[in-house]
């Protein structure tokens, strides 16, 4: 079985390697805590405004600060900055946060149009940063959709037993 991390670069084009060339140079202390909130209320803006109803319920339960903030301190942490997120919300196991939405490769597609847009518009981040940060998006958002796949393939390879009061599985069977 091909890895998640491996499926990742295979569906988004986007080698390992330069993925985590973030880790490389220490983003946080380069572009500032500032630059990742103004990305991050960029992106969210887009998100929460984008013209495809299926893409914005896909975050309609969730509040906009909520968003821009669990994302900002995530991409701080991730960067070089400090632990912020995991100080508030714990480890960012991002599969498993992501386990109630629905991440699809249509979903990531649209999700990475927004923050290349963000990105864009976002002055205070030089070309190289901009393109060490899509690459690491783009990965990251295609081993999401990896993950989630690999939870319907376990659901749906679970076998349903008469009388099982595991509905979540049963329910697809």
């Amino acid at each position: 079985m091909q890895s998640l991390q491996a499926k990742a670069s295979e569906w988004s084009g986007v080698d390992s390697a330069d993925a985590f060339s973030i880790d490389a140079t220490n983003l946080f202390q380069k572009l500032g805590l500032q630059t990742f909130i103004n990305l991050s209320t960029n992106f969210y803006n887009r998100v929460y405004d984008d013209g495809e109803e299926w893409f914005r319920s896909i975050f309609a339960h969730s509040k906009k600060e909520d968003a821009i903030q669990n994302q900002y301190e995530f991409f701080v942490q991730r960067m070089g900055g400090p632990p912020l997120y995991s100080q508030r919300r714990g480890h960012p196991a991002l599969i498993a946060r992501h386990r109630p939405f629905p991440v699809t490769h249509q979903a990531a597609e649209r999700w990475l149009h927004h923050m290349q847009q963000a990105l864009d518009s976002t002055p205070d981040i030089d070309a190289d940063s901009k393109i060490k940060m899509m690459n690491f998006f783009r990965h990251t958002a295609f081993f999401l959709v990896a993950g989630d796949e690999l939870k319907k393939n376990q659901i749906q390879q679970t076998p349903c037993k008469p009388g099982s009061s595991n509905h979540q599985t049963c329910k697809n069977f």
